[in-house]
């Protein structure tokens, strides 16, 4: 486990040095998207179109920030992670068609997902649930924003951020999952001491 920080774009060879327990730290350019926004997404795939924003090898937060426009600038009070698995049906094609190097999230993501990172170079980092006003001080400035329709937190905003994190990489390119080794460790220590107390 080592700390890491990242520029964007991330290269491909960065994300492979990567491994499961490691802390990240981003700063660049990162873009946010919720349900609403990866939906579109792959209809502009079916449909041909371009996307009006640029992800290749930029970190794509889950995430539906609380903003607020002060002197005809957007301002950023809170950014906490959404629940990253209701992007799972989404997130292997996202990856996969828009060269997304970094996803950023919380709860973990599923098997689908995980093969696009394995596959296509990318990996899965965790930010603290309940830590929104930690994440938006470290965003600098509000790049831009699109597909406003879909509703403020549900639209594509383009953060430029500065040492954001702290971000632990739960899912690497190597298809390592750090919730799954957590998970069997619970379970070998559920059985020693179910031994141990002769309860069987």
């Amino acid at each position: 486990m080592k700390k890491v920080e990242l520029v964007t774009p991330i290269a491909e060879k960065d994300i492979h040095k990567l491994r499961i327990g490691d802390t990240v730290y981003v700063t660049g350019t990162m873009v946010t998207a919720r349900d609403a926004a990866h939906k579109r997404m792959l209809q502009f795939l079916k449909e041909g179109k371009e996307s009006p924003v640029t992800f290749e090898g930029l970190p794509l937060f889950h995430c539906g920030p609380l903003v607020k426009k002060v002197g005809g600038k957007w301002s950023v009070l809170a950014a906490g992670p959404t629940t990253s698995m209701r992007m799972e049906p989404y997130e292997d094609e996202v990856i996969k068609n828009h060269g997304v190097r970094l996803v950023i999230g919380k709860g973990g993501m599923g098997e689908k997902t995980r093969q696009a990172m394995k596959k296509y170079g990318a990996a899965y980092a965790v930010f603290t649930g309940g830590a929104a006003v930690l994440a938006a001080k470290h965003i600098e400035e509000v790049k831009g924003v699109e597909w406003l329709d879909l509703g403020t937190p549900e639209a594509v905003w383009v953060f430029v951020v500065r040492d954001f994190g702290p971000l632990v990489i739960a899912i690497d390119s190597e298809g390592k999952s750090l919730f799954e080794q957590v998970q069997a460790k619970a379970e070998r220590n559920k059985a020693r001491m179910l031994e141990q107390s002769g309860f069987q």
